[in-house]
């Protein structure tokens, strides 16, 4: 099936509803006195005209009594409220692995404990006159989920067993020995989502099957592409994807961060083109005519609506200090680190009016805001 003209679906989406309420089931009321008020300037900026932004690290704080723990997705909801989820640490069970900031920076609420230990994908979703969020678990979780956004879960599920490429016990097994039991290509491991106006959306499954699943508004397998490989078509790490709704015919468009490249897609699977220029893509936001994608490798790329590539903190010295004894600064103290450049950004998201949230994989967590100049 091939759909045209779609509208452009960002991670802060339109809707009616607002999420006034900051307490509810799952949610943590925030204390002003433990959380700094971030800097609202740096004078520091990156890329030049159009593109030019400020820098603010650490745009939000947590409260004492939370840590991050590698923060991993970021995404914005019409009222211009911040999510965050990090990876989390399993051993800190009752810890939450999902945060949520005012437009001003300050913390809200937390929720999303089930997610320790695996947390990955975060995306908001405008259904209706609701808003929901929509997560994946990856390492042993292996789940993906819509919540409430208060924390509230409508539904979870496993893996696709209808996809037929999964262990006969995928979508059950829960207890593990090690990281080989949870860890490969018959295994389900999902990152992130892209949805259609319908209501459906895609899934990647990232670090599992390498393939890209089709789910219908109520979260039923349809059908899937991709699988391991370097040939058009085939990926290595398909970590990222969006509907680019860019030109006449909306197509699916993929990072597939191991082979250092972008893919297109039509609806139904068909491969479009291949784009490279990249070093490891990490996920997909659109503002507009213009693509944001975050880079592990030390830096922000935008594709332009004629997909010049446009690079944000692009410095090959830094990338190799960052890159020095296997990225060993982003386990590393903070110390190490230069104000406005980017160390490990694992996802980025395009606030309404065109500002960047950045959420950076690394171990002490970094969520940074670039102002549109």
């Amino acid at each position: 099936m091939t759909l045209t003209n779609l509208p452009i679906h960002r991670r802060r989406f339109l809707a009616s509803t607002s999420i006034a309420t900051a307490a509810a089931a799952f949610g943590i009321i925030g204390c002003k006195k433990t959380v700094r008020t971030p800097k609202r300037s740096s004078g520091i900026f990156v890329g030049e005209g159009e593109f030019k932004y400020e820098v603010i690290n650490d745009w939000v704080t947590l409260p004492d009594r939370y840590s991050w723990q590698i923060t991993h997705n970021v995404a914005v909801d019409k009222d211009g409220f911040l999510y965050v989820i990090h990876e989390g640490d399993e051993a800190l069970p009752d810890h939450p692995a999902i945060f949520v900031f005012d437009p001003a920076g300050q913390f809200v609420k937390a929720f999303g404990n089930q997610f320790q230990g695996g947390g990955h994908g975060l995306e908001v979703r405008a259904e209706g006159n609701e808003q929901f969020l929509y997560v994946t678990g990856y390492q042993k979780l292996k789940t993906f989920a819509k919540l409430t956004l208060d924390g509230e879960e409508v539904w979870s599920h496993k893996a696709p067993m209808d996809a037929g490429v999964y262990a006969a016990d995928e979508n059950t097994k829960t207890d593990f020995k090690d990281r080989t039991e949870f860890w490969g290509r018959n295994h389900f491991l999902p990152t992130n989502f892209a949805f259609l106006p319908d209501g459906g959306f895609f899934l990647a499954d990232g670090y599992g099957a390498f393939l890209i699943h089709r789910f219908d508004k109520h979260a039923n397998y349809m059908s899937s592409f991709g699988g391991e490989g370097n040939e058009d078509g085939k990926f290595k790490t398909p970590h990222g994807l969006w509907i680019d709704s860019r030109a006449d015919e909306s197509q699916v468009v993929v990072a597939d961060r191991a082979n250092k490249r972008l893919q297109w897609f039509s609806l139904d699977g068909k491969h479009r083109k291949t784009m490279g220029g990249f070093i490891l893509p990490a996920n997909i936001d659109q503002f507009e005519d213009t693509l944001l994608i975050p880079d592990l490798s030390a830096r922000i790329t935008m594709l332009d609506k004629e997909n010049r590539l446009i690079h944000l903190g692009e410095d090959p010295d830094w990338r190799t200090k960052v890159t020095k004894d296997k990225n060993a600064m982003r386990r590393g103290p903070r110390e190490n680190w230069v104000s406005g450049k980017f160390v490990h950004p694992h996802d980025a998201c395009f606030a309404e009016n065109g500002d960047i949230y950045v959420a950076e994989w690394v171990a002490t967590g970094r969520i940074s805001k670039l102002l549109r100049v």
